[in-house]
């Protein structure tokens, strides 16, 4: 590496201490408990009703949840998986890998917390992006946490000038976060994954997948919203299904160890036996930080990013949206990380109370290494398929993401500029070492993040007023002739009033 690579490098990683310390995830997680105290604890006093609403609604016809009439946008089930497609990856296998070996056991219990309020934080973005987001040129959709800062934030007294900068600067970050963490980083898990697989040289094996990632990328992103959300509802819960299915043989196979995991788990994050010597509150304090770290990184909730596809569905209510945001959470972190972690814990491939790796592989080896110990070579395979799944429909996901931030500062006509680009990073990243790029960009993510939380917190009254809104019409039904909040605009407000009740 250069000298001025290494500095960059070092600036970096002093920058990203800072991006993902301690003051900023107290933002992410302190943004989620204000949401989840002003509406309420809606996550878990509505639970029953968001489940109607979503995955529970699927097989209604009547509901709209599979369909979309209108050719500018998506259904509300293709919305989902196109924003698991993003939130789902890697993170789920290797970040929570390096989670109980960086925080230990107890690191699990505070990945659960930061999804249990981050499901608010989540909910606040898509009910701002559908209740802010207007028509492109095309007719599409184009919503996120741009637009409810340049029209909500923008609207509110010395918010004129903030609401736009803070827009264009969301913007720019998620457009560098796209070719780093939604890109390059994803290739470079699947040539990792693949070389793992053929015996061959590497060079070449990369050059042929990054051949085949190219032709199969092009075909799906130069085809639009449609197609991504079309190929996501087909691979994305397939592949969830996928994963858990063989996590959960892996867990029954260890049955008999489930219950000591749980125990660390609980008492890792407590810390309870090193709290009496004195040194317990700052193994929590690791624990905690690592655990909120992985969890938010694992379900962005804060970031902003998948409020983007979410924007783009074919729904009415801003609430019914922010339903949808809580599931993409729960199903991200509660289900599919959880299986993770208990795969790790009960395989014996760390240790139980300080979740040290036993051999000494982190990340993606670690969870290799679980898979294999249970599964023997067929383990190995098993989860390089999962990872090239995962690593696949992210980069997809996040192609939309980048796209909808590159029109917001370049307009709509752009846009098949930035694919380009983003396509042609796959063949760069096979060729180079893309570690500081992945780095640089991971600090961009967390960026996002700063401008977007502002947004929530400033328009928070107006969330819980939409969330009144619905409610009373909608769950308690108190106030059924009041008329509904569709839309910041006027045009956009008549136009939603004006069709069939879908939701």
């Amino acid at each position: 590496m250069s000298d001025f690579a290494q500095a960059v490098a070092a600036v970096n990683g002093k920058v990203n201490d800072i991006v993902w310390g301690v003051p900023a995830l107290v933002l992410l997680i302190g943004t989620g408990i204000l949401m989840t105290v002003l509406t309420r604890f809606f996550q878990f006093t509505r639970f029953g009703h968001m489940w109607k609403q979503t995955i529970g609604g699927l097989f209604d016809k009547k509901t709209g949840i599979r369909a979309s009439s209108d050719k500018h946008s998506i259904s509300q089930f293709q919305s989902l998986c196109t924003a698991l497609s993003a939130t789902i990856g890697t993170g789920n296998i290797a970040g929570v890998a390096y989670a109980i070996t960086m925080g230990g056991p107890g690191a699990v219990f505070w990945m659960w917390i930061a999804a249990i309020v981050g499901m608010m934080t989540n909910y606040s973005e898509n009910v701002l992006g559908i209740f802010f987001r207007r028509r492109n040129e095309k007719g599409e959709w184009s919503g996120g946490a741009m637009y409810y800062l340049k029209d909500g934030v923008g609207r509110m007294k010395y918010g004129k000038i903030v609401g736009p900068v803070l827009a264009a600067l969301f913007s720019f970050f998620a457009v560098v976060a796209s070719f780093g963490i939604g890109n390059m980083g994803q290739v470079a898990s699947i040539t990792e994954s693949i070389n793992t697989l053929i015996p061959a040289e590497p060079s070449t094996v990369n050059l042929i997948t990054a051949l085949v990632l190219i032709v199969l990328l092009s075909l799906v992103i130069l085809g639009g919203l449609k197609r991504i959300a079309t190929t996501n509802e087909r691979i994305v819960p397939f592949m969830a299904v996928f994963f858990i299915i063989g996590s959960l043989i892996i867990i029954c196979m260890n049955i008999t160890k489930v219950p000591a995991a749980f125990g660390a788990i609980f008492a890792g994050a407590f810390n309870f036996k090193s709290a009496a010597g004195g040194v317990g509150g700052a193994i929590i304090a690791q624990a905690m930080t690592w655990g909120f770290k992985r969890g938010v990184f694992s379900n962005e909730a804060g970031l902003g990013s998948s409020v983007m596809v979410h924007s783009a569905s074919n729904v009415k209510e801003p609430v019914v949206q922010g339903l949808w945001g809580i599931f993409e959470v729960f199903a991200d972190t509660i289900i599919v990380c959880t299986c993770t972690a208990l795969v790790i814990l009960t395989s014996g491939v760390v240790d139980m109370q300080t979740g040290a790796s036993i051999s000494g592989a982190s990340k993606l080896g670690l969870a290799t290494e679980a898979f294999t110990k249970s599964f023997g070579t067929a383990g190995g395979i098993f989860l390089a398929v999962a990872v090239c799944l995962f690593a696949f429909t992210t980069i997809l996901g996040w192609s939309y993401y980048g796209t909808k931030a590159w029109e917001y500062i370049f307009g709509t006509k752009s846009t098949l500029a930035y694919k380009i680009i983003f396509i042609a990073m796959v063949a760069v990243s096979t060729l180079i070492d893309v570690s500081l790029a992945i780095d640089l960009s991971d600090t961009f993510n967390g960026l996002m993040a700063i401008p977007n939380l502002i947004g929530v917190v400033c328009l928070s009254g107006l969330v819980l007023k939409i969330t009144k809104n619905y409610s009373a019409r909608k769950i308690t039904k108190d106030q059924p002739e009041l008329e509904p909040m569709y839309s910041a605009f006027p045009e956009i407000q008549k136009e939603q009033e004006a069709r069939t009740d879908m939701d």
